[in-house]
């Protein structure tokens, strides 16, 4: 099963985005920051994380990520909708930005979208025989 780690400081949001993860067959991990984030994040196939947060922002959450793992697909969640903040997102090595208020469907459907690319869908199918 893939297992994602939604980093997001709003409680309500950060219920909200996982449960919808979670009917769509993901596994979920919820993290209210940054440091909460990095004692569940073992074994975690992707991250989708807010930006402002308290104790550490999402570029330095990102930053720090990407310090140790260049693969781990990263979608930032955020209010912040202007170019030079995306710019510094994708700058550090995020996959892909979305603008709140976020439309579930959509951040559904870009997670499956960096999966895929990241070929991990492909890595979590179990093979027997002809079976998938």
């Amino acid at each position: 099963m893939i297992t994602i780690l939604v980093v997001e400081d709003d409680t309500k949001l950060n219920f909200i985005v996982s449960k919808k993860l979670g009917e769509e067959g993901f596994e979920v991990k919820r993290a209210e920051n940054p440091i909460q984030a990095f004692d569940i994040m073992e074994k975690v196939d992707m991250i989708v994380s807010d930006i402002m947060m308290p104790q550490m922002d999402g570029y330095e959450f990102a930053r720090e990520v990407r310090s140790f793992d260049d693969k781990m697909p990263i979608l930032f969640m955020t209010a912040k909708d202007d170019i030079a903040s995306k710019k510094k997102g994708y700058d550090i090595g995020i996959d892909d930005y979305m603008v709140k208020p976020i439309d579930l469907v959509e951040l559904v459907m870009r997670v499956e979208a960096l999966l895929r690319r990241a070929d991990i869908a492909t890595e979590k199918q179990l093979q027997a025989g002809n079976l998938v």
